[in-house]
Formats: structure tokens, C-alpha cells, sequence
């Protein structure tokens, strides 16, 4: 149990780096949605969904790389060295010839060309960062990991309520003063990268250490070997960008002109309800990466995937439940301008397409540990393809409802070929009898709570219940042996 127990000790902590950045976030969507109108929340949502994509191809799959290699490699310093002298030239690279050339991208891409030269400083101040983080979570640093990152969103946050909220205000109450000089009217959207410039910047000053540190050495032939390993990675992870992404972008050029910015923020400020899944899965991602690495060696490594997998559908399958039982009330909370509320229906959708994009990263770990990474880039790749299928065919009939439609069809099925795929290649002993019956039993209570009882929570709060005496009583063995260790202890 003790190794249940540190996985579960560094995913929490690592859930507090991801669930405390996100819920200061959470901050922002009321604010932005107050301050921004629909159209010009949809146009911030669309460059965020651009960012993802260069976020990925500035990576090149280098942090999955240096992981598996870090575990691997005798001369671990050699592949930290690498890994991050890698990354530093390939992103000024980028640096110099994305500002050389941002009036042909805001040209390309219909954004104005202020925003892209903040977006290229904000992908280069983040892709620098890469892999000190990794280096603090292979180095098992979890709590200044977290503070780093906490420190992030904090930095943001504030700098967003000060130039939204108080410099308007200040600026008013005192329109001579050294606000009013700095406060440039009508610039909202600007404010909002700029905060995220700062929030980057402070960020790398905090880690560049590692770059005073570091002696720069260079091995070529190591560096080839993680390519080649981290190339397939970065396939996948467009893919999956087109997943998580894509649809917005979609939205904004296949809907009519007069409504598709106004459409493409209403379903951003919805999707945004899902985040509790996707703080949850991004939680355990980040834990379970380096334990899933770190233990393949392990003769019960098989028996250990399976029992850490079915317990991440039992967390996730109750986390689903909740969501979607009190997804009213967190509306309330989250988006406080009624006119956004029409997209809710998507909100059920996204959140269970998360969590089968969560168990889609365990039944995955077969093809990193067997080095065939490339068979998750073609898993993707599948899944992206549905993804624009089903976007084109049902975007202009079903608008950001046909988007949700085809991002659970995505992340379903990449589910199902990854764990086909894996009981041939990597065969690990899933326990299919009691993961099936707790994501069809939440997904069931889900569906008569939101679209048979929605809001009716004494109704929602029985099928909790139910649900929670349902894990008990298949559970409880385990449940017990936990308590008696815990009293002996």
C-alpha cells in the first residue's frame, strides 16, 4: 500500500498546483464574461485554442522524452542537459522568426497583429519553462513545483482584476493622476495578454536558475534517439490539440459571419464547466507520468496499471456525477451573465468526454513503456480525423452542439482502440466487470439528473448517495484493510 499511498501523496500535491491555478481562473471567466462581450470573448477564446497548438509543436514531445529517458540513461544530467539546451534554441528560433513574420500570421490567421506578438512572447516565456518543470517532478519536488505554478495564475489573476476592474475606476475617480496615464481605453482584450505576458515572464525569472546552472553540453546521438521517441508524441498531442481546440476554431469560420464569434464564446464560457473533470485528470496525468515510468520495470507492474486504473474511474465517475448534479450552481458562480447560460446543454457532454479522455491516458501507458509511441499518434490522429468529420457535418445544422457531439465521439473511440490495441501489445488485467459498471451506472444517474431532474437536487443528491453506497459495497474489502491499517499505524 505504501506505493499506492506516495502516488497518491504526489498527485495531490500536484493536483494542488493544477486545481489552485484553475480555480483562480475560474476567477476570470466571470470577469471576463462581464467585462467582454460575447463576440469579443469568442475572439480571446479563439486565440487561446491557437496557443494550444504552438504550445505542442514548441514541446516537440521533449517533456514525455526526458522522462522516459531520465529513467532509462545512466548519465541522467546528459539527458537533462540536452533536453534543455533543445528546447532554449529551438524556441528563440521560433522567437525571431514568428515576430519576423507576424503580420503575414495575423493576415493567415484573421486575428489583429498586437494580439499575435503577445502570443508569441507568452508560447516562447512558457515553452522555456518546460523542462525545469519536468526536471522539478522527475527530481520528485512537487511542493516547489506547485508554488511556481500556483505563483503563475496568482500573478495573473491579480494583474487582470487591476487593469479590468481598478484602473477603469482609479482612472475615473482621478483623471489627471499617474493611472490615468498609464490606462489605455478600450484595450480589455489587450490587458488580458498582457497579464499573461508578466504572469510568463515572472515565471521564467523564477526557474531560469536552471539556465545560469547549466553547463550546456550537447550529446547529438541522444538527442536524435528522443527525438525520434518524442516526435510521434508531438503528432499525438497536435492531434489531441485538434480535439480540445479545433471546434472553436471551426466555430469562428464555418458558422455566418454575424454570429460566430458571439456562438464561439457562449460554448467557451459553457465548456468551461467541464474544467472540474479536466482538473482532475490533468492532476493525475501530471502524478501518474513519471509512476507509471519509474515502476515498468516491476514484475506486478501489469496488476499495479490495472488497480490504479479502475480507481481513477471510480474518483472520475463520482467527479462526473457531481459536476453534472450541481452544474446549475456552478453556473451561478462561473458565469454570471445569463445570456452565456444557452450553450448549457453541451456541458453534460464535455464533462464525460474528459473523462473518457482520463482513461484514455491510462489505457495508453502500454505504448510509451514498450517505446511505440507512434502507435499513439496513429490513435490520435483517428481521433482527430472524427473530430473535423463530425465538426464539418454538424457545425452548420447543430452550431457548438455538434462541436460537443464530436469531441465525445473523438474521445470515446480513441478510448476503445487504445485499450483493443493494448490487450494485444501490453496486456494488462483490467478489472472490465467493475470499471464498466461504475462509468454506466454515473453516466446513467447523469442522464436522469440533468435531462429528467435538472435542478431537483434532493433527486440529485439521492443518485449521489445511491452512487457512493454502490463504490462502498464493491469496495469495501479494500475500504477496511485501508481503516485497519490506518488504527495499527
Amino acid at each position: 500500500m505504501g506505493l499506492y499511498k506516495n502516488l497518491f501523496k504526489q498527485t495531490a500535491i500536484y493536483g494542488l498546483a493544477t486545481v489552485l491555478p484553475r480555480m483562480f481562473s475560474f476567477l476570470l471567466v466571470p470577469l471576463y464574461t462581464d467585462l467582454l462581450p460575447k463576440a469579443e470573448y469568442g475572439k480571446v477564446s479563439v486565440i487561446f485554442a491557437y496557443m494550444i497548438f504552438f504550445n505542442v509543436i514548441l514541446a516537440y514531445g521533449m517533456e514525455t522524452a526526458f522522462f522516459r529517458f531520465y529513467n532509462n540513461e545512466k548519465d541522467k544530467k546528459s539527458v537533462l542537459e540536452t533536453s534543455m539546451v533543445s528546447i532554449f534554441w529551438t524556441t528563440i528560433l521560433f522567437l525571431f522568426a514568428a515576430l519576423l513574420f507576424r503580420n503575414t500570421l495575423a493576415v493567415w490567421s484573421g486575428i489583429d497583429s498586437q494580439y499575435i506578438s503577445y502570443t508569441i512572447w507568452i508560447l516562447a516565456l512558457d515553452a522555456l519553462v518546460i523542462i525545469p518543470f519536468s526536471k522539478l517532478r522527475a527530481y520528485q519536488k512537487p511542493m516547489v513545483y506547485a508554488v511556481i505554478k500556483i505563483g503563475n495564475v496568482l500573478v495573473n489573476l491579480i494583474l487582470s482584476v487591476l487593469f479590468l476592474l481598478y484602473f477603469p475606476k482609479l482612472t475615473e475617480a482621478n483623471p489627471h493622476g499617474f493611472v490615468s496615464s498609464l490606462y489605455v481605453e478600450n484595450f480589455q482584450m489587450g490587458y488580458i495578454f498582457l497579464a499573461n505576458i508578466i504572469a510568463s515572464l515572472l515565471t521564467f525569472v523564477a526557474i531560469s536558475p536552471d539556465y545560469v546552472y547549466l553547463k550546456w553540453k550537447f550529446d547529438f546521438k541522444l538527442w536524435k534517439r528522443m527525438m525520434r521517441y518524442g516526435m510521434p508524441i508531438m503528432v499525438a498531442g497536435i492531434a489531441f490539440a485538434i480535439n480540445e481546440q479545433f471546434d472553436k476554431i471551426l466555430l469562428s469560420k464555418l458558422l455566418p459571419a454575424n454570429i460566430a464569434e458571439a456562438e464561439v464564446g457562449v460554448y467557451s464560457a459553457c465548456y468551461k464547466l467541464g474544467l472540474f473533470m479536466v482538473l482532475y485528470r490533468t492532476a493525475y496525468t501530471l502524478g501518474i507520468e513519471p509512476f507509471f515510468f519509474s515502476h515498468a520495470s516491476d514484475k506486478n507492474a501489469p496488476q499495479t496499471y490495472a488497480m490504479v486504473t479502475k480507481y481513477f474511474v471510480i474518483f472520475g465517475s463520482f467527479i462526473l456525477l457531481s459536476v453534472i448534479v450541481f452544474a446549475d450552481l456552478f453556473k451561478l458562480l462561473m458565469i454570471r451573465d445569463s445570456s452565456y447560460w444557452v450553450a448549457m446543454k453541451v456541458v453534460p457532454l464535455i464533462i464525460l468526454a474528459n473523462f473518457f479522455l482520463g482513461i484514455y491516458t491510462n489505457l495508453s501507458v502500454w505504448y510509451k513503456l514498450i517505446d511505440k509511441t507512434y502507435i499513439g499518434a496513429y490513435i490520435s490522429i483517428i481521433g482527430a480525423l472524427i473530430t473535423l468529420a463530425l465538426n464539418y457535418l454538424l457545425i452548420p445544422s447543430m452550431s457548438y452542439y455538434g462541436s460537443a457531439i464530436a469531441t465525445i465521439a473523438a474521445y470515446g473511440s480513441m478510448m476503445l482502440i487504445s485499450y483493443y490495441l493494448g490487450n494485444k501489445y501490453y496486456p494488462i488485467p483490467y478489472d472490465l466487470k467493475k470499471i464498466g459498471a461504475y462509468l454506466s451506472l454515473s453516466i446513467f444517474f447523469s442522464v436522469v439528473s440533468f435531462y429528467g431532474f435538472r435542478e431537483n437536487y434532493f433527486v440529485g443528491i439521492a443518485l449521489l448517495i445511491v452512487f457512493l453506497y454502490f463504490i462502498y459495497y464493491n469496495e469495501k474489502e479494500i475500504l477496511i484493510k485501508i481503516i485497519k491499517r490506518k488504527n495499527y499505524s
